[in-house]
């Protein structure tokens, strides 16, 4: 049985990081996978599916929630060790609606739970931007990143607390806190 922790969180809050740290700390039992990550690995390897994503890519347009979806549940599927650190999905209700109907048809996929880093604005902004602060065309980017993350937020941690899935993390400390909280969080749940 796979078992999977999605991390949200917003730009700049160390997801990626943190669950890189993690995985590498627990390379013979935890892998991490990212799904921008995953989906241009399927257009790099040249298969099929990574044809279509890249039809999308190539247009600049999204790629379609079951092409993602089928690119996500695969990967895990086929993932090397059973505990499985997804970071940065969903970012949608769409896709939060999605993902818990795949994984319902999934008897060997169990979502364990959904880790949210949470830090503020002002600090995401100040990771995101750091020394480029002010710069009106990057600040027009993270201002969007934040309001495609906020804007569903609140319902997405609805959904996952009603469930008892929702886990939420200070993402504010040192990173060594962090990645020590989330690792032992995880690893109490396996």
């Amino acid at each position: 049985m796979k078992k999977l922790f999605l991390i949200i969180g917003a730009p700049g809050c160390g997801k990626t990081t943190d669950a890189k740290m993690i995985a590498a700390r627990n390379n013979e039992a935890i892998v991490h996978y990212s799904t921008g990550d995953l989906l241009r690995d399927e257009v790099t390897r040249g298969t099929p599916r990574g044809e279509r994503i890249h039809s999308f890519i190539s247009q600049g347009l999204i790629v379609p929630i079951e092409i993602a979806l089928e690119t996500i549940v695969t990967t895990i599927k086929n993932a090397p060790h059973d505990i499985i650190l997804f970071d940065g999905y969903p970012r949608s209700l769409e896709q939060m609606h999605e993902l818990t109907k795949f994984l319902s048809l999934e008897a060997r996929i169990e979502l364990v739970s959904v880790i949210e880093i949470v830090v503020s604005e002002a600090v995401a902004r100040e990771r995101v931007l750091g020394r480029a602060r002010g710069a009106d065309d990057e600040e027009k980017v993270f201002n969007n990143r934040m309001e495609v993350y906020t804007t569903p937020l609140l319902r997405i941690e609805q959904f996952y607390e009603a469930q008892g899935l929702l886990h939420k993390v200070d993402g504010e400390r040192f990173i060594e806190e962090i990645v020590a909280d989330i690792e032992e969080f995880v690893l109490s749940k396996i």
